[in-house]
């Protein structure tokens, strides 16, 4: 009974609504009528008279719907109006109208096909940018309050947007995304998949504009678009997100975030594009801004409960089962869910090529991002990475070799992790066969510098049955000598010292292998820093089975001869084991004289005159400076002098032999510097060189002619030494075959040398003893009287008084009266007479004494 009242209300007040609506439309037909004059300010006139007259007037909404559908098709005419104030005027009445009738959508057979023909068309038929945003801001309302009823105009909405959102004003750029991200969620998904695909090439080419309010408004609308769209062009914009985690802008970087998160989510075809859509997500959970990471960490927390809801199933035992961390999980890292561990396991053969592919690219951001994410895909997958382990180990050893010090931390950090979920006899199979042989020439230290890490991620127990594996390996003359870089030998070191730290006291058992790795880093390394470090090891070694660095070397000298004897006869200058020997020896100290046995054989043969001469330059050396402290080395027991005639016989003498060339001149420099060592500390005694002097002397004498100053100066030196050791004991004849050569010398181009020849002839004439007839040896003591009173009148002072001082006065008593006619004969010759007085007056004195 009601129902026909209702009825009869309903039409008395539609009867109302048009009767008020046709005195509007009769109170501005004359302003709708000067639409249509070619005066401008009449036209502008007439526009807002009608506006002031409809929708600024207050009028019910059914009068206004009534009004607005008379007025549509004239107001739609003046948008094309050359009067920019004009358009403006009408765009606003429209605008009103739209938002306050109760029917829009009565308006859009006209409205629709009007902007799409203004605002759609390739070229932009609306000049100004203000106009085009206002047209814009319409269209958005439009969407906003008609919402399904624009599907029919489907391809209008789609061409304006396709136009408007590559528009050069960046603010119609934004409002264009808004209203796509509207349209995307109010026209029915089996409309809009049609055509959304025609939105993602121009959402594309603003995803990248200077402005990042565009960038995000950009990505929010490439999101809406692929979220409702068909799904089949997620390859097409994934790419380009991608780029956008890299944006110098937060809220760009926050905004990628959460599109691929409520993909993650919402998305209908999403489990197709997991293996893509994972990468994105778990990469903002590095991010730098905390907001980012936060909502990264909620949205993949929420995408991994919601696959477990999903796949229930499926999962039901390891729900029930797998609930507690694994073993040595790393401390401080909070375990995600197992919805989320699944979901990268399972697309994990997918994930690894692609990282891989990035971790090389181009861009540093992009790399760093890469080696970033590499971490937190394995920490969800735990013990699954055994299966992709191979592919993983060559990207890391890849990615190792990278200049930017982040990417090589990250990809550290990384393998870290290997060593805490994989096995290790699994992983050492793999790392220590590249170890062996290095896939990359140019870099050979990646599988070092891999292997140290996955080493330190490792967990002791596990590593201890496996310590003698891989130091059997780090021992191995082609991993451990085969390289001299400095990069190499760090990271060789670095596994050492990750073996020390992680294995400690259970390294004794290695202990002898250890110290042949550090040795040979100190040997071969040509950084200070690092052969200190090496150094620092050693001294670690000892420290954890408790003893100290020498007790540590004599625990394994007699070995580490052994291995050094083994490939003597092979050594060259480029060999590694002489550099090996000179660490040992100048390490041991005192420790070395315990085992003479074992290095004078090794000495001998690797010293003989057919062995390559820059070896034999360089071991001498190393000789020399152990004999100048051969109590605490080498004679430390006080049994080095039992060797030192054989030595000296079979290894210092054929050494001093001439042979031509700059190198074997520097092998004689050498012996005779480890010849003056060898007699200045008393480790030879005279009965062994009074034995040997008949061979030694006129090696030395000959060496007083070297090109070498060097050679002359020791040479003159090691004369000296014999002199003090032996020389009363030598014969007449030994003594006067030296001093002809000495006195040579007194004209040496070297004053050092003249000086040490001067002190040599001072130490021969203090050898003439009782044994030495002055009167049979008169000429040898005349010839020698001479020259030195020639230098008297020597250009240097000092050489005079040397002459003056240390020789003739303290050689005058060998045969005083010779001396005095001598220096009487030349007085007179001499341009100042005063030594030669002061040297005659000496003489007297000693004739008075006696």
């Amino acid at each position: 009974a009601k129902q026909p009242v209702v009825i009869a209300i309903v039409k008395m007040a539609a009867a109302g609504d048009q009767h008020a609506a046709s005195e509007v439309l009769r109170g501005i037909s004359r302003h709708l009528n000067c639409l249509n004059e070619d005066n401008k300010a009449t036209r502008k006139r007439a526009l807002e008279s009608i506006r002031k007259e409809t929708v600024n007037k207050g009028l019910p909404s059914g009068v206004l719907q009534e009004v607005f559908s008379s007025l549509l098709k004239p107001l739609l005419k003046c948008l094309s109006d050359p009067t920019e104030k004009c358009r403006e005027t009408t765009i606003a009445i429209i605008t009103e109208f739209i938002r306050c009738v109760p029917k829009p959508e009565e308006a859009l057979p006209y409205l629709m096909p009007c902007l799409g023909q203004r605002f759609g068309d390739k070229e932009i038929l609306e000049p100004s940018e203000e106009l085009r945003l206002s047209a814009v801001e319409l269209l958005t309302l439009v969407v906003e309050v008609c919402g399904k009823h624009l599907a029919p105009y489907l391809n209008e909405t789609i061409n304006i947007l396709q136009r408007t959102i590559v528009d050069p004003f960046p603010d119609v750029k934004k409002e264009s995304c808004r209203c796509t991200v509207g349209f995307a969620k109010s026209v029915p998904v089996e409309h809009f998949h049609m055509q959304a695909e025609s939105l993602v090439k121009p959402l594309m080419q603003t995803i990248s504009h200077q402005h990042s309010r565009v960038r995000v408004s950009a990505i929010e609308a490439t999101g809406a678009v692929i979220q409702h769209g068909s799904g089949k062009n997620v390859d097409d914009v994934l790419s380009h997100l991608a780029q956008r985690l890299f944006d110098d802008s937060p809220q760009v970087r926050k905004a990628v975030t959460a599109v691929v998160g409520d993909w993650l989510l919402n998305m209908r075809d999403r489990y197709s594009y997991f293996h893509k859509l994972v990468p994105l997500l778990l990469s903002s959970i590095s991010d730098e801004i905390p907001e980012i990471r936060l909502l990264a960490a909620d949205l993949w927390k929420q995408a991994g409960l919601q696959w477990e809801k999903e796949n229930e199933d499926d999962i039901k035992d390891k729900m029930d089962f797998l609930l507690s961390p694994p073993p040595h999980y790393p401390p401080g890292v909070e375990r995600p869910g197992l919805g989320c561990r699944e979901l990268v396991v399972r697309n994990l053969s997918r994930l690894v090529p692609a990282i891989g592919h990035d971790v090389t690219d181009w861009l540093v951001a992009t790399r760093v991002r890469t080696s970033q994410l590499l971490s937190v895909l394995l920490l969800h997958a735990e013990d699954h990475t055994t299966q992709h382990l191979q592919p993983m180990l060559a990207l890391l050893y890849r990615a190792c070799t990278d200049t930017e010090r982040d990417v090589v931390n990250n990809c550290l950090a990384a393998a870290k992790l290997i060593g805490t979920f994989v096995p290790p006899p699994v992983f050492l199979k793999l790392i220590l066969e590249h170890v062996t042989t290095p896939s990359s020439h140019s870099h050979p230290w990646t599988p070092l510098m891999v292997l140290a890490a996955v080493l330190g991620g490792g967990s002791k127990p596990l590593l201890k049955p496996h310590l003698q594996q891989v130091v059997d390996t780090l021992v191995q003359p082609e991993v451990c000598q085969e390289y001299q870089q400095v990069t190499y030998l760090e990271q060789l070191l670095a596994c050492v010292d990750v073996l020390l730290h992680q294995c400690e006291s259970d390294c004794g058992s290695t202990s002898l292998q250890l110290l042949q790795v550090l040795v040979t880093i100190q040997s071969l390394s040509t950084d200070p820093q690092l052969s200190a470090k090496a150094l620092e090891s050693v001294h670690f070694l000892s420290k954890v089975q408790g003893l100290d660095l020498l007790e540590l070397y004599r625990r394994h000298m007699g070995q580490l001869l052994d291995w050094l004897s083994a490939s003597v006869n092979t050594w060259s200058s480029y060999s590694p084991q002489r550099l090996q020997l000179h660490i040992v020896l100048t390490q041991s100290g005192p420790v070395i004289g315990e085992f003479l046995s074992q290095l004078m054989p090794l000495l001998h043969n690797c010293l003989q005159p057919n062995r390559d001469m820059e070896m034999r330059m360089s071991v001498f050396t190393m000789l020399a400076k152990l004999l100048l402290d051969a109590k605490n080395t080498l004679d430390s027991q006080g049994h080095f002098r039992d060797e030192s005639e054989k030595f000296l016989r079979d290894v210092l003498l054929p050494n001093l032999v001439w042979h031509a060339g700059r190198t074997a001149a520097a092998v004689r420099t050498s012996a005779l510097s480890c010849l003056l060592a060898l007699l200045h500390r008393g480790a030879v005694t005279p009965g062994q060189l009074l034995s040997l002097e008949e061979k030694l002397s006129p090696l030395v004498l000959s060496a007083l002619d070297e090109d070498s100053q060097m050679s002359r100066l020791l040479a003159c030196r090691s004369l000296s030494a014999t002199l003090q050791l032996v020389g009363t004991s030598l014969h007449h004849e030994a003594l006067n075959k030296i001093y002809p050569e000495l006195l040579k010398r007194l004209d040496d181009s070297s004053q050092e040398v003249r000086s040490a020849a001067l002190r040599a002839v001072a130490l021969w004439l203090s050898s003439l003893t009782g044994g030495y007839d002055p009167e049979l040896c008169a000429p040898h003591l005349q010839l020698l009287f001479q020259q030195l009173l020639l230098h008297l009148d020597d250009p240097d002072s000092s050489m005079q008084d040397q002459v003056l001082v240390e020789v003739l006065k303290n050689g005058s008593s060998v045969h005083p009266s010779l001396l005095q006619r001598e220096a009487e004969a030349v007085r007179d010759k001499h341009r100042s007479p005063l030594h030669c007085d002061l040297l005659l007056q000496h003489i007297s004195s000693l004739h008075t004494r006696t």
